[in-house]
C-alpha cells in the first residue's frame, strides 16, 4: 500500500501553525506543490489556503485527516513571493497564513468560482482583443533628456548586465524629470521578452497619470494596473497575468509589493517617502521596506524615487549604502517657485473694514494671498489652494452653552457636510467610524437654536472663493467630490485641460501631479500639521509642502521664475518653513537627523508597539501593564531595551473601542525582534488567535510604526 500524501496548508486565521490535510491526486488530478491555493474543510466551514509542505508523514493520526477539497485552476505561487511572504510574517509578527492570503485578490478566493474561471480568462482574452487602444502621453526619448538627466541615467545603467542588488535612491527637484529618468532605465531592461518589472505609487489617484506615460514608453508591453480602486474582476485577471509571468510591467499601490511576479527584474518605489506605503491594519507592512528585501532576495536593482526621500533612505545614500543619483534643477530649466511666509499673527496681513482692496464678500484668506491670487488670475494662470480638511466645517457648535459636535462613539468631532456631497442633504460625519447624522435644527443640551460652525474644510474654502471671484472657474478636488461622477481622474484632467482658475483641495492635489499652468500654489493649514505628538510630524509636514510647493511653475522654461508659494501661518521661524524657502531639502534632513540622535528616535533606533483594544480603557491599559511586568520578570528588559509605561492611543476611541498602546525601542535591531518575538510567544500562551482568553483583549504587535 503506497504512503498517504499529507500537505500543510496555512488559513487566513491569527494562528502560528499550519494544518496537515490528505491530498487524493486521483480526486484532485494534480501532484502536491508548496504554494498551490486549495479549498480545505476547517471546523464547519471550508477556508481558501495554500499549501507550505508536502510530506508522506504527519504528527497526527492519518486516518483523521481530513482530504483537500479541491485545487485552484492557478500556477503554484513562485518560490521567491513564498519567501518574501515567510520573511514579512517573522518581521512583522504576523501568522503566516494571514500574510498569504489577504493578497490573493477576491476573484481567486471563491472556491465556488474556480470551475468558471477558465471561461472567464477566455472571455476577458477575447474582450481586450476587441477593447479600444488605451491613452498614452508623455513620452521623452533618451535623445530628448537634458544633461543632468542623462548622465543620471548614465549612473543606473552601470553594470545593469550583472545579476546582482543595488538600491538607488533617485533625487530630484520636483519638475526635474525623474519619471523620464527611470521609464528609459527600465527600457533596457524590459528588452529581456521574460522579463518583468514593478513599479510602485503610492496612492490610486497617481496611477492613471502614470499608466499613460508607462504606455507612451512600452506600448508593445504588456501591463496590468493593480489596486483597491479598480473592480475585484479587473483585480484578480491582473493578478493572474502577473503570477503566471504573462504581463511585464507591474503598475501598482502597496498591496501590488507582495504580487507574485516570477520574472521581476527590476523595482521601481516612486515617491518612496510617503506614508501611504505603511499598511496600518492587519499585517502593519512597509511596502518600501519589503520592496527592498525582495530586491535584496532576487539580486535585481531597485530605484527609490523622490524629491523629499524618507530620513532612513536619505541616511542610507549618504552613508554609500545606496547608489546615490541626484537631479538638482527643473527639467526644461525653470527656477524652483518663490516661497512666501505670511504671519497670520501681523495685523497687516489681514483686511481692515475701511481697506480699499478688500473683498465684497467674506473669506478668511489673508490679505497678501488675495491680492497674489488676483494678480495671478489677470495673469491667466490657476491657482490652487490647499487646506487638508475636507468637509463644510470640521465642528459644529453651540454659542449659548459650548455643546460640540462630538461623535458618540470616537475620540472625535463629526464633520459638518454640506448638502450634496454625502447625501442630498447637509450631514454630520465623523471621518474615523463613518456614523452619519443630520444636522440638528438646534442644540441637543440647551435648545438653542442659534448653531454655529467653527473652522473651515474644503467645501467652505470652495464657497467663499465662489463669492470673491464670482467669474473664476473653481473646482474642489478631495474624496467626497472624487466619490461622485466625476472620477479623481477626470477632475485632474479638468485642471491639465485649463479648464479650471482656481483649485480648492486636500492633499490629493499636492503629489506628482504634473500640472502644466499653475502659477500660484497656497497653503492654508499648514501650522495643524506642525505641532504633534509623532516626531515625524516636521518630516511629513516638509515633504508635503515642498511637493505642493512643485506644483507651480513646472512648465516654465530656461530662467522662468517657477511660480509662488504662500504659506499662512503663525509661526514663520520654525525650521520647516525657513529650510523650505531656501528649497533645502538636505539641510532639512541633515537638521532632522541631528535633532533625532540626539533624542535617540528612529532611525537611530528601532520601535515596536503592542496595540491593545478594550471595551474600556482601564482594561487595555491594564492589560499592557501586565505585560510589561512579565516582560521584566523574564529578564527581557535591559539597557539597550527601552519599554515605557502603556498610554492611550492619540485617537483614544475608535467606533466604541478604547484603544492604548505599549512603546518599545531599542538600540538594535536583532533586539527588539527577539522582544516582540518573545511578546508574541507569551501573549498568544494566553489567547486564542489574537484575543486574551480572560479579559477579552484584542492585541497586535507591530514592527517600525510610522504613527504613535
Amino acid at each position: 500500500m503506497s504512503s498517504p500524501i499529507v500537505v500543510q496548508v496555512v488559513v487566513d486565521k491569527p494562528l502560528a501553525q499550519g494544518f496537515d490535510y490528505l491530498w487524493d491526486q486521483a480526486l484532485l488530478g494534480v501532484a502536491p506543490e508548496v504554494g498551490h491555493v486549495v479549498e480545505v474543510p476547517f471546523g464547519r466551514y471550508s477556508l481558501i489556503g495554500v499549501v507550505i509542505k508536502v510530506s508522506a508523514h504527519s504528527d497526527f493520526d492519518v486516518d483523521k485527516l481530513k482530504p483537500v477539497i479541491q485545487v485552484a485552476p492557478l500556477p503554484p505561487m513562485d518560490p521567491a513571493a513564498l519567501r518574501l511572504m515567510n520573511f514579512a510574517s517573522q518581521y512583522y509578527i504576523h501568522g503566516l497564513g494571514e500574510t498569504i492570503i489577504p493578497t490573493i485578490p477576491q476573484m481567486w478566493k471563491k472556491a465556488e468560482n474556480w470551475k468558471k474561471i477558465p471561461e472567464k480568462l477566455e472571455s476577458a482574452k477575447a474582450k481586450k482583443k476587441k477593447e479600444e487602444p488605451k491613452l498614452s502621453e508623455g513620452y521623452i526619448s533618451e535623445t530628448q533628456l537634458n544633461d543632468a538627466q542623462s548622465q543620471a541615467l548614465d549612473s543606473l545603467r552601470i553594470d545593469h548586465e550583472k545579476k546582482e542588488f543595488r538600491a538607488t535612491l533617485l533625487q530630484g527637484q520636483t519638475g526635474s524629470g525623474k519619471t523620464a529618468v527611470f521609464l528609459n532605465w527600465l527600457s533596457a531592461i524590459l528588452q529581456e521578452e521574460s522579463a518583468q518589472a514593478l513599479i510602485l505609487v503610492p496612492e490610486i489617484n497617481l496611477t492613471p497619470q502614470l499608466e499613460r506615460r508607462v504606455r507612451a514608453y512600452f506600448p508593445d508591453k504588456k501591463m496590468v494596473v493593480l489596486h483597491s480602486g479598480i473592480s475585484e474582476k479587473k483585480r484578480g485577471l491582473a493578478w493572474h497575468e502577473a503570477s503566471i509571468g504573462k504581463a511585464q510591467i507591474i503598475l501598482g499601490t502597496r498591496s501590488a509589493a507582495l504580487t507574485p511576479i516570477p520574472s521581476l527584474r527590476a523595482i521601481v518605489v516612486d515617491e518612496e517617502h510617503d506614508p501611504s506605503y505603511k499598511q496600518q491594519d492587519g499585517i502593519r507592512y512597509s511596502a518600501r521596506d519589503l520592496a527592498v528585501w525582495r530586491a535584496h532576495d532576487l539580486k535585481i536593482p531597485i530605484l527609490l524615487s523622490s524629491a523629499t526621500p524618507s530620513l532612513e533612505t536619505w541616511m542610507a545614500a549618504n552613508s554609500g549604502r545606496y547608489q546615490y543619483v541626484r537631479l538638482d534643477q527643473r527639467a526644461q530649466g525653470a527656477g524652483m517657485p518663490t516661497v512666501h511666509l505670511i504671519n497670520t499673527r501681523d495685523p497687516q496681513n489681514q483686511f481692515s473694514p475701511g481697506d480699499l482692496e478688500k473683498p465684497a464678500a467674506t473669506i478668511s484668506l489673508s490679505k497678501p494671498l488675495v491680492l497674489a491670487m488676483n494678480k495671478n488670475l489677470a495673469a491667466q494662470k490657476q491657482s490652487l489652494l490647499l487646506i487638508n480638511r475636507r468637509g463644510y466645517a470640521p465642528v459644529l457648535s453651540c454659542s449659548a452653552c459650548s455643546w460640540l459636535s462630538k461623535c458618540q462613539q470616537c475620540s472625535a468631532y463629526m464633520v459638518m457636510h454640506k448638502a450634496g456631497a454625502l447625501g442630498r442633504k447637509a450631514i454630520l460625519n465623523c471621518h474615523h467610524c463613518g456614523l452619519a447624522k443630520p444636522i440638528p435644527s438646534h442644540c441637543p443640551d440647551c435648545g438653542n437654536a442659534d448653531l454655529k460652525t467653527l473652522g473651515q474644510g474644503t467645501q467652505k474654502l470652495e464657497d467663499a472663493v465662489e463669492e470673491v471671484w464670482p467669474s473664476a472657474r473653481v473646482l474642489r478636488v478631495d474624496t467626497d467630490s472624487s466619490r461622485k461622477s466625476k472620477g479623481a481622474e477626470e477632475l485632474f484632467q479638468e485642471i491639465h485641460e485649463g479648464n479650471v482658475d482656481i483649485v480648492v483641495g486636500t492633499q490629493m492635489i499636492a503629489k506628482g501631479h504634473d500640472y502644466q499652468n499653475i502659477g500660484l500654489v497656497a497653503v492654508l493649514d499648514a501650522d495643524g500639521r506642525l505641532f504633534s505628538q509623532d516626531f515625524r510630524a516636521a518630516e511629513r509636514l516638509f515633504a508635503q509642502l515642498v511637493q505642493v510647493a512643485g506644483r507651480a511653475g513646472r512648465a516654465g522654461k530656461d530662467g522662468e521664475v517657477g511660480g509662488d508659494i504662500y504659506i499662512e501661518t503663525q509661526f514663520p521661524e520654525a525650521a520647516v518653513f525657513q529650510y523650505l524657502m531656501r528649497h533645502d531639502v538636505d539641510g532639512f534632513l541633515s537638521h532632522t537627523a541631528s535633532e533625532r540622535e540626539e533624542a535617540k528616535l528612529p532611525p537611530f533606533s528601532y520601535q515596536g508597539l503592542v496595540h491593545a483594544e478594550a471595551k474600556s480603557l482601564d482594561k487595555a491599559i491594564q492589560f499592557l501593564s501586565a505585560l510589561k511586568g512579565r516582560l521584566k520578570a523574564l529578564g527581557l528588559i535591559n539597557p539597550g531595551l527601552r519599554v515605557y509605561d502603556p498610554v492611550p492611543r492619540s485617537m483614544v476611541r475608535v467606533a466604541g473601542i478604547e484603544r492604548a498602546q505599549l512603546v518599545l525601542e531599542a538600540d538594535d535591531r536583532r533586539q527588539l525582534q527577539d522582544v516582540l518575538e518573545a511578546i508574541n510567544l507569551e501573549l498568544r500562551a494566553h489567547s486564542q488567535g489574537r484575543i486574551s482568553k480572560g479579559d477579552r483583549i484584542r492585541w497586535l504587535i507591530e514592527r517600525d510604526p510610522i504613527s504613535i
